[in-house]
């Protein structure tokens, strides 16, 4: 069956990969709350493999070979890049939902090994969960971008570096503020062991612990920042936080057949549980709803394309990739005029919905 927007036709996957039969199919039947996570069982297992040997073959380039350091790091880095994206939105998911049904110390487990290997921040559930869920982009979210400028790079430097140095200190007081004790020690257990072993790594090989765990740490977490900026650059005062207003959407793209349909943020925030095969059928099955809406819809971009886009002014491109949902005929002026209105700062916007309660 074919989803349509219209006269458009939705691409993107609405089957999880089968893998047929064989041990690690017969454990995910047992093991997982959801069988059609078996995806992401095998996704951390290939991970952990070629970060394994890519670590070791790193370490003997320069120790052993003696190969040029930015040579050695740069292929690295490369591998590492091309990894990255899948297994951090797989965490997206693994967090959302039950994974493993037992043992459970496995999904904590998981967590901790894509941060070792990949810099993905330790903290990344509980900033996810604890936080930008419950608080939904307003009030004390860390990671809102209603107070910038969304097509101004300079203000994304901004968001970026208070995240990358204030982070840690200001999720802790939140979360102690807030009663969430438990998500706090979680944290600054998780972080400070990350740093405790950055730190032993770059002491015993500078140029190891360099390419391996600094710069990956460090663009990890730009790259977050700036796929979190595209998600919520395009803010609608007109209505109420209700999810639909402050969030896009983006479909047909590379991006979420590699990533697990993550571009479809609003239908994500609307319920954080969907499953990410059924995303591509709630957008098909409310596309009025949406378009009575005034949501924001890109065919064939991604949330890091959008943020790239807003910083280098392309909105000729963006209102080429505008999906009209309601079938109206727009030119790309007035997407254009509309767009430009939605990534202003937002000096005051009272939601009159509650936000959901995390759990712990």
């Amino acid at each position: 069956m074919t989803l349509k927007l219209g006269t458009l036709a939705i691409t993107d996957p609405v089957v999880a990969p089968t893998h047929g039969a064989g041990p690690i199919s017969s454990w995910c039947q047992r093991h997982l709350a959801e069988p059609r996570d078996e995806v992401f069982v095998r996704l951390t297992l290939t991970t952990i493999a070629r970060m394994s040997a890519l670590m070791v073959a790193l370490y003997a380039a320069l120790h052993v070979l003696r190969v040029p350091a930015l040579l050695a790091g740069a292929v690295y880095l490369a591998v590492w890049g091309w990894t990255v994206p899948p297994v951090v939105l797989m965490l997206h998911n693994t967090m959302h939902r039950a994974f493993v049904r037992s043992p459970r110390w496995l999904n904590r487990a998981q967590g901790y090994a894509m941060a070792f290997f990949l810099g993905i921040p330790p903290a990344y559930p509980v900033h996810h969960l604890g936080m930008h869920h419950a608080e939904d982009n307003i009030g004390e979210d860390l990671s809102s971008t209603i107070r910038y400028r969304r097509d101004n790079f300079l203000h994304f430097l901004v968001y970026f570096f208070r995240f990358l140095f204030c982070s840690h200190v200001e999720l802790s007081l939140y979360l102690r503020r807030h009663g969430r004790r438990r998500m706090m020690r979680q944290m600054l257990v998780g972080e400070i062991g990350q740093l405790a072993v950055i730190a032993a790594v770059c002491w015993v090989s500078p140029a190891f612990g360099l390419f391996a765990f600094v710069l990956p740490t460090v663009i990890i977490r730009f790259m977050m920042m700036a796929g979190n900026w595209g998600q919520h650059a395009f803010i609608n005062t007109a209505r109420s936080n209700d999810g639909l207003s402050n969030s896009i959407t983006c479909i047909n793209s590379p991006y979420n057949r590699r990533c697990f349909n993550d571009g479809y943020h609003i239908g994500h925030h609307l319920k954080a549980s969907r499953h990410w095969t059924e995303m591509p059928q709630d957008l098909a099955d409310n596309q009025a709803a949406y378009a009575a809406a005034g949501v924001i819809v890109f065919e064939r971009l991604d949330f890091f394309m959008v943020s790239l886009l807003l910083w280098t002014g392309q909105w000729r491109t963006l209102a080429r990739r505008y999906v009209r949902l309601d079938g109206a005929e727009r030119s790309d002026d007035e997407v254009v005029a509309m767009l430009k209105a939605r990534v202003q700062p937002v000096r005051e916007w009272k939601a009159t919905l509650a936000p959901a309660a995390p759990a712990e």
